[in-house]
């Protein structure tokens, strides 16, 4: 499958904000929404981006209808979340991307939105932007910037310090992966990825650690480690542990489970839930270096 690379965004152009997973209020997007327009992008709101239904923001229904919209809409150039949580993939089922496939556009978020990564790149070839959300633009300057340079079309490559489990080497692939768990959840679906031949970028947040252990294997069991270019592993963010310890940090146990593989793997990449969240371009074909320092270039 060729890999699709949406339009650069150009000032003027519209984006959109929308809620697809847990509810959000306006202030907590506002400095977001002030960024955008110092961008020269024109921002527009989803129906029910302000909608609340328990921890939703609107119904299932509600929140299908502002994705649905947006994507359909030739005038909106972008669509980014405005937070994660969760909730995609209750709806992923339910969105129609004929429109979308016939005219690309950025589609950006991370954690949850996980589930349009996966299922974009799987079924349409769409590149898509793994990036900091709306309610996160204020706790970063590089982190928005990085986003701004890849949705305007400047380059970006990046080079970040090494860590003592990194794993040396090279290769060169297209660039997948997320939030581990929705990686996990998806797989065996049709909204799962193929790794085969690819780098992927993994990442998570709150989780026990003998349940990164059991995804780990799964994945792996799943041939989703076997034939790799490169691993990238970001943020593993407030791991829990039971009384009784696990034994191994999030980073030891993922080490463990591709200690059989040859394929370069970098630490620490400052992305997912993490105060820096470096913007990664899902499904464009990079070269991942792991040396004394670890690169990334597209």
């Amino acid at each position: 499958m060729d890999i699709i690379s949406p339009p650069a965004l150009k000032k003027g152009d519209k984006i959109g904000i929308i809620a697809p997973a847990r509810k959000i209020s306006r202030e907590e997007i506002q400095f977001a929404v002030d960024t955008f327009e110092k961008w020269g992008l024109k921002v527009v709101f989803g129906k029910n981006l302000f909608g609340s239904e328990n921890q939703f923001s609107g119904s299932d229904p509600q929140r299908k209808e502002d994705l649905q919209k947006m994507l359909d809409d030739d005038s909106v150039k972008a669509i980014i979340s405005a937070r994660g949580g969760y909730g995609t993939l209750r709806i992923i089922d339910k969105i129609d991307f004929k429109k979308f496939k016939a005219k690309p556009k950025w589609i950006i978020g991370y954690s949850d939105i996980t589930v349009l990564h996966s299922h974009i790149h799987q079924n349409f070839g769409v590149e898509t932007l793994h990036a900091t959300m709306c309610i996160n633009f204020n706790k970063d300057e590089e982190s928005a910037d990085t986003l701004r340079k890849y949705l305007f079309g400047e380059k970006n490559p990046y080079s970040i310090k090494t860590h003592p489990l990194n794993r040396k080497g090279s290769g060169e692939g297209s660039l997948v992966g997320g939030n581990l768990s929705l990686l996990y959840a998806l797989k065996g679906s049709r909204s799962g990825i193929s790794t085969s031949g690819k780098i992927l970028f993994i990442e998570d947040l709150d989780e026990y650690l003998y349940h990164i252990d059991r995804m780990m294997i799964s994945l792996k069991r799943a041939g989703k480690l076997s034939h790799l270019e490169g691993l990238i592993i970001g943020g593993m963010t407030d791991m829990k542990d039971n009384q009784v310890p696990f034994g191994k940090t999030a980073e030891e146990i993922i080490c463990e489970s591709v200690a059989e593989f040859d394929y370069p793997v970098c630490f620490g990449f400052p992305a997912g839930h993490t105060t820096k969240n470096l913007a990664l371009l899902f499904g464009r074909r990079a070269k991942l270096k792991v040396e004394a320092t670890c690169s990334l270039t597209f």
